[in-house]
């Protein structure tokens, strides 16, 4: 086994254990008994895109896809804001 058989090996192998934890995330965010599981798995879900896509970089040796992933990240960022205040207004309501 040459060396960039066992680095694209160790990717792949990321890459499903990544997806594999996507999956559970999701069902966190969907089934999740209070909002801040929810908008916690939300948040997670869009670390570990962000690090699907830093591996895919260094696998695939595109440079773009670190744009992409830079993208992706303050698109989650605004997203888990958004999603923070809309939870803070609800609990103000219930108070």
């Amino acid at each position: 086994m040459t060396i960039d058989q066992a680095y694209t090996l160790l990717y792949s192998a990321a890459l499903l254990c990544m997806g594999l934890l996507i999956a559970v995330l999701l069902f966190r965010a969907v089934r999740g008994p209070r909002i801040a599981d929810r908008l916690i798995a939300v948040n997670m879900i869009g670390t570990l895109v962000i690090a699907i896509f830093a591996i895919l970089c260094a696998m695939l040796e595109e440079g773009y896809l670190a744009d992409i992933a830079l993208i992706y990240a303050l698109i989650s960022f605004v997203s888990v804001l958004v999603f923070s205040a809309v939870y803070i207004r609800k609990r103000k309501e219930e108070s």
